[in-house]
């Protein structure tokens, strides 16, 4: 089945926030942001801005009726600075005007004064002066301290992880419209409908009961609008409330950028210990996150990054650290994996420094150690794996060995252009880490003409969730998936949602569309046995016909609804759903937090220019734990948008900050992401076949997230090619791996 969305995206008729249209006498809001990094406000100038054409008002955080507070895990983050300002892009003042270009040319007439105060950027800087979000945590498994003894081998080392722009389409944006009785309505480019509701009551002292929020799609959102995107709604919907009047707000590129989180950057320090065959006894890894100036949804990626610290791999004696560190950069934010790739670039990293030193290819280290089903993680789960099958398919699939071969021979033929080639596997659990988080619900109705609508908690951003959801329902009722609409994300029809998040909001919102569908399903079965005289077990639905001990009637699907109603049976249906079995205790750092996990392994060979350090990724091949993939189609295609941002990532997105805390990467100038002349030349993908059950919806895995560290081999290829260019070059593990980087290890003397 295809995409229900592609027809309205080529055609240019699909509605984001900015196709809305405007309800007369919309007024239109900027931000004035903060052009320094950490200081205290000794004053605020707005009368130059007042008299600009146009200006209608200018709110700062002394017009907010109820708390000056957005902060969703800790209450540590000011809507509008009030005192002090802790990031360039603060937001100070929000200007509204009659028109958006009113809007911004007012925003430039702001003054303020600023006492400066002391700007770290650096984690580690802030770790040492305890400038930290939480306390730290760890995750243990055996004992690390008597490991060591045992080790034949130990190495140690440091790496960097830079953040990662999510660059999504759509900029952020929101528009807020009165609603009678006070109520106002937020059309919010949100992957969290909910978190824009409490928020947005939090901070104008109402109940949530008044702040409805609606989202069509999203034009992408890659975890930049879980938490990020309450900002703009809140501050739309502040000025909508004072002045009685619908207020809309669509960043400009540049304001994005400079204003918003990134993926989080990691500074990390390894030891590594193994014994004469190669499996690793002992780990240990002490990550500093760069969290940026309040804690957003940092402690949640910093507790994803120790949940995925060992990758693929069994190690039988772990201890995993993680410190939150506060500096004065916009506030780090989630991005797809969730903290998840940053932990394994440490451990592939580390597997890659023991190989170097012990003249063997990590590929050897790599399959020895990976986890088989019964193995334990660090955080206590027992693994059922598809480790082994993936990698063995891969090798088997793909002829590693003649691969292999070919880097060898057209290293030894050419001698300024040099190949490289690493193996990725991966492992990542799916579930909100968060247990009360994994609930989801869905409002289903059935019209009387037959026609079904759909509303649940999820957002589409992209990865086509509303197909999904409405496959679950037409396979549930059998029935022409033409009859079904999916509606909108709307807080007033489906309440207390869980944000579009974690790869797991098909499994979620699918489950709970199941539930509904079926109950439903169940109350037109009990009318058609009572119009046939037999049981309900003997009635079926299919292709939109009644049939009867498996003979086809002459009731269509229409029919049985009409019928239904007449009866006076309920044709709606709200379900809610909790997965089953997952719990995770934080005073002891074990439990069973994942529903499942999802393997796979992908071999990457690049080429390198050795004159220009610039290059080309030949190919990735790919064998993926897809489950039972219910849409083939929208996976192989989340799988390849995944594994190119994840290349992004390692390759070539590299954000920078000057030591004032002013981001210098901030403009598509500045900022290089993956085109299509810098994607893989090939990209292939095998689905795993596998009958193992699993808590996925129709047993199909999420693919969302974990196809992303596909890309972190692309680095390890790149530190390949130049090695097979100058074997006595030391490179340091520091992502991405620039041009700029290949050239200077290349010629390292």
């Amino acid at each position: 089945m295809k995409n229900i969305d592609s027809y309205t995206h080529v055609r240019g008729e699909s509605v984001y926030l900015d196709d809305i249209p405007l309800v007369n006498g919309t007024l239109f809001a900027s931000v004035y942001d903060s052009p320094v990094a950490h200081g205290k406000i000794k004053s605020l100038h707005l009368d130059e801005a007042m008299k600009m054409p146009g200006v209608v008002r200018i709110f700062t955080a002394t017009d907010i009726p109820g708390e000056n507070q957005i902060g969703g895990i800790i209450a540590d983050e000011e809507l509008l600075a009030s005192t002090h300002v802790h990031f360039c892009g603060m937001p100070v003042a929000l200007v509204i005007a009659t028109s958006d270009e009113a809007a911004k040319a007012a925003v430039k007439k702001i003054k303020m004064e600023i006492e400066p105060l002391p700007i770290i950027t650096d984690p580690r800087e802030a770790k040492e002066k305890n400038e930290l979000i939480i306390p730290p945590r760890t995750f243990q498994l055996g004992d690390t301290t008597t490991a060591w003894s045992k080790c034949d081998h130990i190495f140690e080392g440091q790496t960097e992880t830079n953040g990662q722009e999510h660059l999504y389409i759509e900029t952020q944006g929101a528009y807020a419209v009165p609603q009678e009785n006070s109520a106002i309505r937020i059309y919010s480019s949100t992957q969290g409908p909910t978190q824009v509701q409490r928020s947005t009551a939090r901070v104008l002292n109402m109940p949530m009961n008044y702040i409805e929020v609606d989202t069509t799609r999203l034009g992408g959102g890659f975890g930049g609008k879980e938490d990020q995107a309450t900002t703009w709604g809140v501050l739309c919907a502040l000025a909508a409330y004072h002045l009685k009047k619908p207020v809309k707000y669509s960043l400009h590129r540049m304001e994005d950028m400079r204003m918003t989180g990134k993926r989080h950057p990691y500074s990390s320090d390894f030891k590594i210990g193994l014994d004469k065959e190669y499996n690793i006894l002992a780990y240990e890894a002490i990550f500093y996150q760069n969290a940026g100036a309040a804690a957003d949804l940092s402690p949640a990626v910093l507790e994803r990054t120790l949940f995925h610290c060992t990758n693929s791999y069994f190690i039988p004696n772990v201890k995993a650290t993680a410190y939150s560190c506060r500096t004065n950069l916009p506030p780090n934010t989630a991005f797809r994996g969730f903290g998840g790739p940053q932990g394994m670039f440490v451990i592939e990293a580390a597997i890659a420094k023991a190989a170097e030193k012990l003249n063997i290819s990590p590929i050897v280290i790599q399959q020895q150690n990976l986890l088989r089903t019964g193995d334990e993680f660090p955080y206590g789960q027992i693994a059922q794996s598809e480790a082994n099958e993936c990698w063995e398919k891969a090798v088997e699939l793909y002829d590693l060995n003649k691969l292999q071969q070919e880097v060898t021979d057209y290293n030894s033929k050419n001698k300024l252009s040099k190949r490289g080639l690493a193996l990725m596997p991966i492992c990542f659990g799916i579930s909100f880490t968060k247990t009360l988080m994994n609930q989801a619900r869905a409002l289903v109705h059935v019209y009387t003409d037959g026609s079904v609508g759909i509303s649940t908690a999820g957002v589409e951003m992209g990865q086509g969730l509303n197909t999904k959801i409405l496959q679950v329902a037409a396979a549930i009722f059998s029935i022409n998936p033409e009859r079904i609409k999916v509606n909108t994300t709307n807080t007033y029809r489906v309440a207390n949602t869980s944000p579009t998040a974690a790869s797991a909001s098909s499994d979620l919102n699918g489950k709970a569309t199941e539930i509904a569908c079926l109950a439903i399903l169940q109350r037109l079965k009990e009318v058609a046995a009572e119009e046939w005289k037999t049981e309900v077990g003997s009635v079926k639905i299919k292709e939109d016909w009644v049939f009867v001990n498996d003979k086809q009637t002459d009731w269509i699907w229409n029919k049985l609804v009409q019928t239904a109603f007449v009866k006076r049976v309920s044709l709606s249906e709200h379900a809610h759903y909790a997965p089953p079995g997952i719990w995770f205790d934080a005073t002891k750092e074990k439990g069973h937090p994942f529903t499942y996990h999802v393997y796979g392994t992908a071999i990457t060979t690049v080429t390198i220019d050795c004159l220009r350090g610039i290059y080309e990724v030949d190919s990735v091949k790919i064998v993926h734990d897809f489950g039972k993939s219910m849409n083939p189609i929208i996976d192989i295609g989340q799988c390849e948008g995944a594994l190119v941002q994840g290349i992004g990532w390692m390759t070539m997105e590299e954000i920078l900050y000057d030591k004032e805390g002013k981001l210098k990467s901030n403009a598509l100038s500045t900022y290089k992401v993956p085109d299509i002349y810098s994607v893989p030349k090939e990209i292939s993908i095998h689905f795993l076949e596998t009958e193992k059950d699993n808590l996925a919806i129709f047993r199909s895995k999420a693919v969302g997230e974990p196809p992303l560290m596909y890309g972190i081999g692309a680095y390890f290829a790149l530190h390949n090619a130049v090695k097979a260019f100058n074997p006595s070059a030391i490179i340091s593990f520091d992502a991405p791996m620039t041009p700029e980087k290949v050239l200077m290890s290349l010629y390292q003397q």
